[in-house]
């Protein structure tokens, strides 16, 4: 029964692995920025450039999961 799964296992896994990636990159840019001293304002733009990988990121998943339910790819 594994051995059905185990292509769905590894997407999970390397989905996890991102996720805990960006999640780790996330607590590393916190730290620099408050120890840093940044203003405001390039806080927000570090932020909004790290959430727009994470939601290119999930785009890239949610296409490739539409296109290899449909056949496409």
């Amino acid at each position: 029964m594994l051995h059905q799964y185990m292509e769905q296992l590894e997407t999970l896994g390397l989905n996890l692995f991102f996720a805990a990636i960006f999640f780790f990159i996330g607590m590393a840019i916190r730290d620099v920025l408050k120890q840093g001293n940044v203003p405001k304002f390039g806080r927000n733009i570090v932020w909004l450039v790290l959430f727009l990988g994470c939601a290119g990121f999930i785009a890239k998943g949610i296409i490739q999961m539409t296109w290899e339910t449909s056949g496409i790819g």
